[in-house]
């Protein structure tokens, strides 16, 4: 993945970044975004997980530069408060919940980390630029710093139930993040509506992948790796601020 999104990367900025080879543009739009992320932590040793459902939410900026044969090249940023964290799912041998046996219910376990997180990423669209839909993809570096971190469970964590469990990895629970500046990559595809009179509207399914870890790595920690990933579903409304084009 990581060698995926690299490859991908040095492809896309030099379109964006490469002055005065197609159609002339110099378009600044601006506007906000929101929507869910189903997040997770990639713990090794492992901890079994189901997606943790998040929200997001912030503002949106786009720059254009050109037209390069068919494809609008721009560059687009984010500042968002977003939620990240992961769900583990608690199971036995059999695949069964585990059952606690003082209130009859089935463990659960969610820690959510608050962040603000920065992407930057080239934006390369195709189809109407004026009015009416486009296709675009998007990938970039993303940044995020932690606000806070807060736990809910409904068992003891001081004395988790290991004997009933598949997954006896429960180191996390007294770990507060160690880590707060998170950093990894980001891509999505999206589809976008424009029109002059009322701006832009834009969907899009995003994937996070996280370079670093939430926790220490080094040999004397517990954990080797613990990095974030994220899938997003995203709804964002731009205007142009300023419009200016030439075609060559």
């Amino acid at each position: 993945m990581r060698r995926i999104l690299t490859v991908l990367l040095i492809a896309v900025f030099p379109l964006c970044l490469r002055a005065q080879v197609g159609e002339y543009r110099n378009i600044f739009a601006m506007g906000v975004n929101g929507g869910y992320m189903f997040t997770s932590v990639g713990f090794s040793p492992k901890v079994t997980q189901k997606k943790l459902n998040c929200v997001t939410g912030g503002l949106s900026f786009r720059y254009t530069s050109e037209k390069y044969f068919t494809a609008l090249c721009s560059i687009t940023g984010e500042i968002n408060w977003s939620q990240m964290g992961w769900n583990e799912d608690i199971l036995t041998i059999n695949s069964r919940p585990v059952v606690n046996a003082e209130t009859g219910l089935a463990e659960q376990y969610r820690r959510r980390l608050t962040y603000i997180q920065v992407p930057i990423m080239a934006h390369l669209a195709w189809g109407a630029e004026e009015k009416g839909f486009s296709f675009f993809f998007q990938a970039g570096p993303q940044f995020g710093y932690m606000l806070s971190e807060s736990t809910d469970a409904n068992f003891n964590l001081a004395a988790p139930n290991l004997a009933d469990r598949a997954n006896s990895t429960v180191a996390q629970y007294d770990m507060p993040v160690e880590n707060k500046f998170d950093y990894g990559i980001c891509a999505g595809l999206g589809v976008e509506y424009s029109h002059p009179a009322v701006g832009h509207f834009r969907l899009e399914a995003r994937y996070y992948f996280g370079l670093g870890n939430i926790y220490g790595s080094s040999k004397s920690d517990y954990f080797g790796k613990s990095n974030q990933a994220a899938i997003e579903v995203k709804l964002a409304y731009m205007v142009d601020v300023n419009k200016r084009s030439s075609r060559r």
